[in-house]
């Protein structure tokens, strides 16, 4: 099973997980094979603005099985089903804590990571009030 993760640096396993996956600069690939980390691959985005559907296309075109991320908009998650991948949402951490607890079926998410992401565009004024 190939892991995609949307990281803030490129320290891969090291690295947190960026908050804001279409802002992501970073993606860190895991391979897990047996239970275990078989191999990592840290990849730049190949562009700095994307328009709908080009992370979930990079991420398949990296061999992208399951894409493990903090907020991702219903957009992007719906591209991604249509390409096979799975989504989860809501995770937060060092990626290696992140998988770990992925592999071993005890991954916490942030059940509220869209409310938060929300007031978060609000304060910014990057969103209109409903």
């Amino acid at each position: 099973m190939r892991i995609a993760i949307p990281c803030v640096d490129d320290r891969g396993l090291e690295s947190e997980v960026s908050m804001h996956f279409g802002r992501s600069p970073y993606y860190t690939f895991v391979d897990v094979e047996d239970g275990k980390v078989a191999k990592v691959e840290i990849l730049p985005v190949p562009f700095e603005e994307h328009g709908p559907g080009d992370l979930p296309n990079f991420v398949k075109e990296n061999g992208g099985e399951v894409v493990i991320a903090y907020g991702m908009g219903h957009r992007a998650v719906d591209f991604f089903q249509q390409l096979g991948i799975e989504v989860v949402t809501g995770a937060m951490g060092r990626v290696k804590d992140v998988i770990d607890a992925f592999i071993h079926q005890v991954l916490e998410v942030d059940p509220y990571w869209k409310e938060k992401i929300e007031r978060e565009k609000r304060e910014k004024g990057e969103c209109k009030e409903k």
